[in-house]
């Protein structure tokens, strides 16, 4: 098995670990809650192996085609935002549904989205180069739109000294690590054989965190169902309108096919297993809500992207515009 095919096959992978740890959690529960101290070492592989993949050295090449790019940061942090407001009003009075809702829909994902863009015949190559821009920009806003959408709960829900601990131990030090590594690789082949060996890892990294995660969490998922109910249409109003979203600022920048369908699925696509780690570092009240608010969202969004792959290049840009 090549690499390549790894990573065109990872979406039925991934359905068929969620189902295999959602077996696991709730026929074994109290063997799967134990998954749950794998849960931070595994995200923080992950994060590792994925930041290896994005061109952070070639953070240039991002630039370069203004208009996608353009289109890109109008759909994921104007319009995408707009959305997630109005879409969450109804959680004002759940503050733990509402953060882990705010967490996971603010945050465009960095890592599979490339994937499902290619599968969607979408530009994948502009949305790999975009990611550095994509993961800086939402990490540096984050903490304004929960400031600005929380309002008076902001202080209440989200505690700044674990939430910033997590952020650096889960997501910056494996940047960083990732972006040393990278700069290294050029100068010496061990290093880039080192480099080479881990562009292999964040499909089964992936692989792994979503099983320890749900496996550990489902019986919390089926447990709170009737909590989590709520947020259930947030994430399916979010699945039918975020394309559009991406469809309306493709247009105002008029974008050709093949570009558009790539700012469509970014602004469809999340990023919950980065901001899981976050999410966790809630105060005691609300984490376990709030991550299981973040987990629903991945087997939502699971879901939408198989529709997304169909229906984007078929009826959002027919081919040949």
């Amino acid at each position: 098995m090549t690499r390549d095919t790894l990573e065109r096959n990872q979406i039925p992978l991934y359905f068929v670990v969620v189902l295999l740890a959602a077996g696991f959690g709730l026929l074994a529960p109290s063997f799967a809650h134990h998954l749950g101290t794998l849960i931070t070492p595994a995200i923080a592989v992950l994060m590792y192996a994925m930041f290896l993949q994005i061109p952070f050295l070639d953070l240039r090449q991002s630039l370069t085609n203004k208009r996608f790019l353009s289109a890109l940061l109008f759909a994921n942090f104007i319009l995408i935002p707009l959305l997630v407001w109005a879409l969450t009003q109804g959680l004002a009075g759940r503050p733990a549904l509402l953060v882990g809702a705010l967490l996971v829909l603010l945050t465009p994902c960095i890592d599979y989205v490339v994937v499902f863009t290619h599968i969607g015949k979408g530009d994948s190559r502009l949305m790999l180069a975009a990611t550095p821009v994509l993961l800086l920009l939402q990490l540096a806003l984050l903490p304004i739109y929960l400031g600005v959408m929380l309002g008076a709960q902001s202080g209440v829900v989200v505690e700044v000294q674990p939430f910033i601990e997590a952020f650096l131990w889960l997501v910056v030090l494996p940047m960083v690590l990732a972006v040393l590594t990278a700069s290294v690789a050029r100068r010496s082949s061990l290093v880039s054989a080192w480099n080479g060996g881990w562009a292999w890892i964040p499909v089964p990294a992936m692989a792994l965190v979503l099983f320890v995660v749900i496996g550990s969490q489902i019986t919390s998922v089926v447990r709170d169902i009737n909590l989590l109910l709520p947020v259930i249409p947030v994430y399916v109003g979010f699945l039918l309108l975020a394309p559009l979203m991406g469809a309306l600022a493709s247009r105002l920048f008029a974008l050709p096919a093949v570009t558009a369908r790539a700012v469509t699925f970014s602004a469809s696509t999340r990023n919950s297993l980065v901001v899981l780690p976050l999410a966790l570092a809630l105060p005691e009240d609300v984490r376990g809500l709030a991550a299981t608010a973040v987990i629903l969202q991945t087997l939502v969004e699971l879901v939408g992207e198989l529709i997304y792959v169909r229906l984007i290049p078929k009826w959002v840009w027919p081919a040949g515009r």
